[in-house]
């Protein structure tokens, strides 16, 4: 049923996306786990131009949670390197499409030449405003939350705008953080493993079964068509009309 409440503007539609499936792909084909990151790299630059093409405002895409750092060294190491290439390519492309870049998470524990990267990727992107493309890496939304409520100790009365301002804040977002509209998870998993957990407090959720590097611009489409068909009450009741 279509919604009774005015839909999200398609230019302010912010969708989130948990990437996940790349080393299941990567093993399906027989291939060490690093070939599926690198095809998941792949699609980020497809979605990227697709999420801009169909108008979205905001694409945040979990790369690397806080937890991934319990993966094997080797693994990680390829990761941070992947990560950094990615930035030396497709900051030049983020810029000829006017699209903002950032990171969000931890950054002290990245490697120098990741931060520096990353730095650089922002700085350049900054007055790009056709879409604001956000990567979380080394993220964990427990601990943004737990950062951001250490930091208004000190203040006697928070709004939830005041938080989400804290809570961007903690996590390097450079403004408060935008409620999620659509969250998507690949690979048929369903849950939201620690990612924008406070942001997600009323996204629609929308799982689909296939792996990461497959996910393409169609499938996005699809999703955000099931999102525009969902109704959104936020808490509230719809009366039918009468007559």
């Amino acid at each position: 049923m279509q919604s009774a409440f005015p839909a999200v503007e398609i230019s302010r539609l912010h969708v989130a996306i948990i990437m996940d499936g790349n080393g299941r792909w990567a093993t399906r084909r027989g291939l060490p786990r690093i070939a599926g990151h690198r095809a998941g790299a792949k699609a980020v630059r497809e979605i990227v131009e697709a999420a801009r093409k169909q108008g979205i405002g905001t694409l945040t895409l979990f790369a690397f949670s806080a937890d991934n750092w319990q993966r094997p060294s080797y693994e990680v190491t390829l990761l941070m390197r992947l990560f950094r290439e990615y930035l030396a390519n497709e900051t030049e492309r983020c810029l000829a499409n006017n699209i903002r870049f950032s990171v969000i998470g931890r950054r002290d524990r990245l490697p120098l030449p990741v931060r520096t990267a990353i730095e650089d990727a922002e700085t350049a992107t900054a007055a790009c405003n056709a879409m604001h493309l956000r990567i979380a890496v080394d993220y964990s939304a427990r601990d943004a939350i737990l950062q951001a409520a250490e930091r208004m100790k000190s203040m006697e009365k928070v709004t939830r705008e005041e938080f989400s301002k804290l809570l961007g804040e903690a996590m390097h977002a450079g403004g408060p953080s935008p409620d999620v509209d659509l969250l998507i998870r690949t690979s048929g998993e369903q849950r939201l493993s620690d990612f924008l957990l406070w942001e997600c407090a009323y996204a629609e959720l929308y799982f689909i079964p296939r792996l990461w590097p497959d996910f393409d611009a169609a499938d996005l489409e699809t999703a955000v068509r099931a999102f525009h068909s969902r109704e959104r009450r936020f808490g509230r009741v719809i009366h039918a009309a009468v007559g």
